[in-house]
């Protein structure tokens, strides 16, 4: 039972994760309809900035609150500005252009700032600092349960609340919807639609930020390829959700979480990803647009 409980835990932890970058690549989806395929690299970025500035604050002298708050909000920051400038970069030419034009910019982009990292960095695995503290009540349960999964899994489900209350009662949600519905309808009413494309994008690149700080900090090391991995998982929770749908994206990031959990518990590590993406072909055998998609047919 609690080997059982174990598993669903961490299940959840690593559904979690994928469900704050999957965010980012529905939320794109949703307005301009492109997939996004540099956003793991934004991942990525934000664990490498936390883990810059966790290093220079240690050394500075901070204590080890502020090195927490500081370090994870200029990854926020540095990743939220890397994203901004990748949708003006790569993304914002290419709007008129052919749907194809934009697919193959992504896949570019993502290559371009793998191979940045590589070279502004290393290509080996570096120690990413534990910057949870061990809580004195889980103590008891901790072989159940970390400290840094309990901080996941509340700071996952915080960020959807306040991401479900911007999209439907704020001013630039309402104005989101209104793009992702019909983008040429919403510039004739007035919305800022290169304003809201770029919000869009920030967001998703914070998000993704605060998950690459949480995993590195949780797992305890890092390196240049982990977002492609998280990338494709991602994306692969996000299709399964059902793309363009916030409540599917994190439905199906919970899916494929507690799938590939089960499977390296009970059958073996090695098979994890044939799991992972085997359930994605049987959902989209039964089901294309995915558990909470809808099916659209274009019009002639």
């Amino acid at each position: 039972m609690e080997y059982f409980l174990e598993l669903i835990l961490g299940g959840l932890t690593r559904g979690s994760i994928y469900a704050l970058i999957a965010l980012g690549y529905t939320m794109v989806y949703g307005i301009i309809e492109l997939i996004n395929f540099a956003h793991g690299e934004i991942y990525m970025i934000g664990a490498f900035t936390a883990l810059i500035f966790t290093n220079v604050l240690t050394l500075l002298g901070f204590n080890e609150i502020a090195v927490i708050v500081l370090a994870s909000l200029s990854a926020v920051i540095y990743s939220s500005a890397y994203g901004y400038t990748v949708e003006k970069i790569a993304y914002m030419p290419l709007r008129s252009a052919s749907r194809l034009s934009p697919l193959i910019s992504a896949i570019g982009m993502s290559i371009f700032l793998q191979n940045y990292v590589l070279l502004a960095q290393t290509s080996d695995f570096l120690p990413f600092p534990n910057l949870i503290p061990e809580f004195e009540f889980i103590k008891p349960y901790r072989y159940i349960i970390s400290s840094s999964e309990i901080i996941i899994l509340l700071t996952t489900s915080t960020a959807m609340i306040l991401l479900t209350f911007l999209i439907k009662f704020t001013r630039t949600g309402k104005a989101m919807r209104a793009t992702a519905q019909d983008r040429k309808m919403a510039m004739l009413v007035g919305v800022n639609v290169n304003r809201v494309i770029s919000i869009t994008f920030i967001i998703g690149s914070a998000l993704a930020a605060l998950g690459g700080v949480l995993i590195a900090s949780h797992v305890g090391q890092i390196n240049f390829y982990i977002g492609f991995i998280a990338g494709i998982k991602a994306f692969t929770a996000a299709v399964l959700g059902g793309i363009g749908s916030i409540p599917g994206a994190v439905l199906g990031a919970l899916v494929l979480g507690l799938t590939e959990s089960f499977a390296t518990g009970y059958i073996s590590s090695d098979y994890e990803d044939v799991f992972a993406f085997g359930l994605l072909v049987l959902i989209l055998i039964f089901k294309p647009a995915g558990i909470l998609g809808r099916v659209t047919t274009q019009k002639i």
